[in-house]
């Protein structure tokens, strides 16, 4: 006898919305997992979003609603009643209702706080006062703290009353009196020691830890640099304030390379976490209009570039022939080069204060490739060009017209890689995004650059004025 075929839970879950078959939309929402549950919430009409809300209930909504995009949460936070959110604010790790209440409206804030109990709002009020980016503004508090003076006993007893408000218990951080941190110890080196052992006998030193208001790439970073499973987080007194998670380095990681690649790409704004089919063409308008005005009035000097130097392509028009070639050249190994410095700025690798060593190693490179392509482009007027036409239409010869165009191209790959390592660096001197500053700053630089030049190296080279 053929087997029946499973049914997708996902695809159970849509036709149960469908139908407004609570039984089976509940059952079906019980397989499958949150994360995909937001993802499908995305894609849902108003009814449908108010059904699911309402079926599934706060307890199995409250993960739900911290997978969501931010631009969403209030919209589906709203779908339930004040006795209802209080359960699902109540159940929300404190990290996840932190970021909840950084960004819902004021109004809703005001609201939504007055639905925690006392503990709860304490703790929430205590961890806004740090910036949505920062480590302190993405730290759990509900760690496994024990101090120095226990004995593993004592600590066992300890972290047993509280293993329903821990998040992790893989590695349990210790304090002392002050609740300063000083060490950490491992769950399984409690579980192999006698009750009478000190804690302070057997905990590692804590070397590695982050201050709450650093910023939360360094953060991510450091988790991942150091093979971390959790990183503590202190204030300025060196007090163990919250500990970040390994899962939450993969989620700012995620965040900070979107961003780069968007501003790499001239897109600015704020970051959009709704799926691309479900972001607004008037989000996607205003996210890509002002950098592309701008970029095309900049774009006007090369067209002026090109007018004054007009007297010299009347004279030898088959230079127009490389003038794309030698602009994109440039662009391209300026871009590489800027890729490769934003990178390392990012992991960490190098600073502001390398720069000239950065300038140096670059130019360099920019040489060896300026020259590589200079000798290719050479070959292929002095070997290649002749066969396809019959002179050169100017006062020179195949290969006075090469060594001038190898010149150039060598000249402006040189400047233009090392323009672009150097763009990343300026930028971070005067505290702004590496990544927003160099693309479209590089590119718009590099074609005037470029023009610039070739027309004078190719003139100079060629006798034309």
């Amino acid at each position: 006898m053929a087997e029946e075929l499973e049914i997708d839970p996902k695809t159970e879950l849509v036709r149960a919305l469908d139908a407004a078959d609570g039984s089976a939309l509940l059952a079906a929402a019980g397989d499958v997992h949150y994360a995909d549950l937001a993802s499908l919430y995305e894609n849902l009409d108003d009814e449908q979003r108010d059904r699911l809300l309402k079926t599934i209930g706060p307890e199995m909504a409250t993960d739900v609603i911290a997978e969501l995009p931010d631009t969403l949460i209030e919209e589906a936070l709203n779908h339930f009643k004040p006795a209802q959110l209080r359960v699902l604010l109540g159940n929300l790790s404190d990290d996840d209702r932190v970021d909840v209440f950084q960004v819902v409206s004021e109004e809703a804030q005001v609201r939504f706080f007055s639905l925690l109990g006392p503990r709860d709002k304490e703790l929430t009020r205590s961890l806004l006062k740090y910036e949505e980016d920062t480590a302190g503004g993405r730290m759990t508090t509900r760690i496994g703290r024990i101090t120095a003076d226990m004995t593993v006993k004592q600590a066992i007893t300890v972290l047993r009353r509280d293993r329903e408000d821990t998040e992790t218990l893989a590695r349990i951080f210790v304090v002392d009196e002050e609740g300063r941190l000083v060490g950490k110890i491992r769950l399984r080196d409690l579980a192999f020691s006698t009750w009478d052992t000190p804690i302070r006998d057997i905990m590692e030193e804590a070397d590695e830890f982050i201050l709450a208001t650093a910023d939360q790439e360094e953060a991510a970073r450091t988790l991942s640099k150091y093979d971390l499973i959790v990183l503590p987080v202190v204030d300025e007194f060196h007090h163990l304030l919250g500990v970040l998670t390994y899962d939450d380095a993969l989620e700012i990681l995620q965040e900070e390379s979107t961003e780069d690649i968007e501003k790499l790409a001239a897109i600015g704004g704020d970051q959009s976490e709704v799926t691309y089919l479900n972001t607004s063409v008037g989000v996607q308008y205003r996210r890509r209009v002002t950098w592309l005005i701008g970029l095309a009035f900049v774009s006007i000097a090369s067209g002026y570039v090109m007018f004054r130097f007009s007297e010299i392509l009347s004279q030898a028009f088959v230079l127009s022939l490389f003038l794309p070639m030698v602009v994109a050249a440039g662009g391209n190994s300026g871009g590489q080069a800027a890729t490769m410095v934003i990178r390392a700025m990012a992991l960490g690798e190098i600073s502001t204060g390398n720069a000239l060593r950065i300038a140096w190693k670059e130019a360099r490179t920019g040489l060896f490739l300026g020259l590589s392509l200079g000798l290719a482009i050479a070959a292929f007027i002095t070997l290649v060009l002749p066969q396809l036409q019959n002179g050169t239409g100017g006062p020179f010869d195949f290969p006075h017209l090469a060594f001038a165009v190898a010149a150039s191209i060598t000249v402006q790959v040189l400047s233009a890689t090392v323009l672009g390592a150097l763009l990343p660096i300026c930028a971070r001197a005067i505290k702004l995004d590496p990544a927003v500053v160099s693309a479209p700053s590089l590119a718009s630089t590099v074609d005037v650059s470029g023009m610039l030049i070739y027309f004078t190296t190719a003139g100079a080279i060629l006798n034309l004025r």
